[in-house]
């Protein structure tokens, strides 16, 4: 079986202080060799560079979530341009727009997610995507800063929403939902997508597969999205790994060969 990448893994949170090498360990274990570790706040910045600089398989990105508006600071993103020039990044992330709460400061998040989609575009770097009850917006706002290339990471839209990014040339990644069966929609999207846009992820510690509802979420568990992915679209395994580990190569350089 080809080395997999989990494309999107929040390493540093805190729901793996006490085993994370033992984590890294069982995802190694389950041939899953690469990372990638996305920001969602200043403080993450820390975390995940030292992360990175202990272990050859973790990859850094570096962004201000939509979610923790509350915790950035009106200096950040420029902070996050003179950070993204000192540091190694395979991407801007995680950002995005999220407006499942009702009292979300859409101003702000707008704003935030703008002048970082400008840096990325800046630095050349793609980026990672959050859009929760906002993915409309961002797809019409990524119209808005063509040249740009990335991942809309944990993707819930619809057939036409995917078709867009698809010409936008973005990536969607695609991880714990799927095994889900009540997840029709999304599934039908998997089973019939262009293989060349599709990226495996985690999520973790959130967004366990169906084999483990309500437990906390692991890299070592993107075989089990990966053999999903396989089933529902009739290919082996082998040939979904090769190619979407492709992808993320490609797309954010992780230099794998």
């Amino acid at each position: 079986m080809p080395a997999l990448v989990d494309s999107h893994v929040h390493l540093d949170d805190a729901a793996f202080d006490a085993d994370r090498e033992a984590v890294l360990a069982r995802s190694l274990a389950a041939g899953v060799r690469a990372l990638v570790v996305p920001a969602v706040d200043r403080p993450s910045w820390d975390r995940i560079d030292a992360l990175q600089r202990q272990h050859d398989g973790v990859h850094a990105a570096y962004g201000l979530h939509p979610l923790y508006m509350a915790r950035h600071q009106p200096g950040h993103v420029e902070a996050l341009a003179g950070w993204l020039e000192r540091h190694r990044a395979v991407a801007v992330g995680e950002i995005g727009l999220d407006f499942y709460h009702g009292d979300a400061d859409a101003g702000l998040q707008r704003d935030c997610f703008r002048r970082q989609l400008q840096l990325a575009r800046e630095l050349r770097l793609p980026v990672i995507l959050h859009a929760r009850r906002a993915l409309e917006e961002v797809i019409l706002t990524l119209r808005a800063h063509p040249g740009l290339r990335g991942v809309v990471h944990s993707f819930s839209g619809s057939e036409e929403q995917a078709r867009q990014l698809w010409r936008l040339g973005f990536h969607l990644g695609i991880g714990g939902p799927v095994t889900y069966g009540r997840a029709q929609r999304l599934r039908r999207i998997v089973a019939a997508m262009p293989l060349e846009f599709l990226l495996l992820e985690s999520d973790a510690p959130d967004q366990p597969d169906a084999a483990h509802r309500g437990q906390r979420n692991e890299p070592a568990r993107v075989p089990e999205v990966l053999h999903c992915v396989a089933g529902l679209r009739g290919q082996a395994p082998e040939e979904i790994a090769a190619a979407t580990t492709a992808n993320a190569d490609r797309l954010f350089g992780l230099s794998l060969a």
